[in-house]
């Protein structure tokens, strides 16, 4: 079975639309492509109660890893270790790698610790903190049961650098060594009404391959996407079924009357 994640994004600044949700994408890329299977993405606002029942709820389905984003900085509004230790009833203390890790940051940037700072020094008893090389908030590790709690700075290039420092080879290893494959290509000069019929006889082929369509409409000409993706343990496999999938497609659009090409 492959592993199970789930993210939860933390900012009002995502619920009101002033921010995109970059860093939601660019960790389920990552997850998939370390053979991880992401079931679901939710943006809560700065709240204590939100985060902590958010993750309760995560936690009643108990998957392999939750990764939250954002709310691990020294304002006021920097909740997220304390909605994770009230969902996990795991009292909140000062850890003393991550106050060095803070206070070393700090120092580099020749500031001095204050209450504020020391805060993120702050995470649920038996954590561990991961390393931030380009930012000041720690990464933060907890396991609970069967699942890992990842809590990730909301700043992207920070998120993006503790991931893979830090959390990737965790998330790899885990994964036991399952591969994500994807195929795209494009076809037109075919309505998407009249897909359905076609890719039902071509998913009743090819059960271990996921087919989704995407109709685009660049410079007025209809055009319609088809992304094929499949997951496995045999890297060879994976791609055998790819192919066979997407050659069985691509046959039966071209009798259709449809141009086929490869995805832009």
């Amino acid at each position: 079975m492959p592993l199970k994640a789930e993210m939860i994004s933390i900012g009002n600044e995502l619920l009101i639309g002033k921010t995109v949700n970059t860093n939601a994408t660019w960790l389920a890329q990552r997850l998939t492509h370390l053979g991880v299977d992401v079931r679901r993405v939710l943006a809560v606002g700065d709240s204590i109660e939100e985060i902590s029942s958010s993750l309760k709820e995560a936690l009643k389905r108990g998957p392999g890893i939750i990764i939250t984003t954002g709310g691990l900085g020294p304002t006021y509004d920097d909740m997220t270790l304390e909605g994770v230790a009230r969902a996990t009833e795991v009292p909140l203390k000062v850890n003393g790698e991550a106050l060095r890790m803070v206070r070393e940051s700090y120092k580099h940037i020749g500031l001095q610790l204050t209450p504020a700072r020391i805060k993120m020094g702050r995470m649920p008893r038996g954590a561990k903190p991961l390393t931030n090389p380009v930012g000041t908030a720690p990464g933060c590790f907890l396991r609970l049961k069967g699942t890992f709690i990842v809590s990730l700075p909301g700043v992207p290039k920070e998120m993006q650098a503790i991931f893979d420092q830090s959390v990737a080879p965790v998330v790899a290893k885990a994964s036991k060594g399952r591969v994500f494959g994807e195929e795209a290509f494009e076809a037109s000069g075919i309505p998407e009404s009249g897909l359905a019929p076609l890719l039902d006889e071509v998913r009743a082929h090819h059960p271990l391959v996921y087919f989704k369509s995407h109709p685009r409409r660049p410079e007025g000409q209809p055009v319609i996407e088809f992304h094929l993706t499949s997951t496995g343990t045999d890297s060879s496999a994976v791609y055998d079924a790819l192919g066979r999938a997407a050659a069985e497609l691509k046959e039966i659009l071209r009798k259709k009357g449809a141009t086929v090409t490869q995805a832009t």
